[in-house]
């Protein structure tokens, strides 16, 4: 099975479908595509995830998209769209990542872009 992601003439992940892959390449699944729906197809991995295959195989286009997501022609890749001004992508990821970093004691907190700090969640 091969996975695709549509995207529109903004990059943007319209949907992902599965197809047939008895071709190596996936190309069979391609062409379906193409000839069936039209429109602009990437193929996605769905065993990667910031740039890792979970199966030790070779990653591809470092994340596996949902629609919504943006596909980036300068690094081939797929990524979420900036979450916050101040967060910065990481190129070997494709994942954003704040001026801060997650605390790690167990507790939630949410981004305050106000003061570029985790602020941490209160039951109500």
């Amino acid at each position: 099975m091969a996975h695709f992601a549509e995207i529109d003439e903004n990059n943007i992940v319209i949907r992902v479908l599965v197809t047939d892959n008895k071709d190596p390449n996936g190309d069979e699944g391609y062409e379906w595509l193409l000839q069936n729906l039209g429109g602009t197809w990437k193929r996605a991995s769905y065993n990667t995830d910031g740039g890792v295959h979970s199966n030790g195989g070779v990653p591809f286009r470092k994340n596996f998209p949902s629609p919504g997501f943006v596909y980036d022609l300068e690094l081939n890749a797929f990524r979420t769209m900036q979450p916050f001004q101040s967060w910065t992508l990481d190129k070997e990821t494709c994942k954003w990542a704040a001026p801060t970093p997650y605390p790690n004691d167990d507790k939630q907190y949410e981004w305050n872009e106000s003061t570029l700090s985790w602020d941490k969640v209160t039951a109500p």
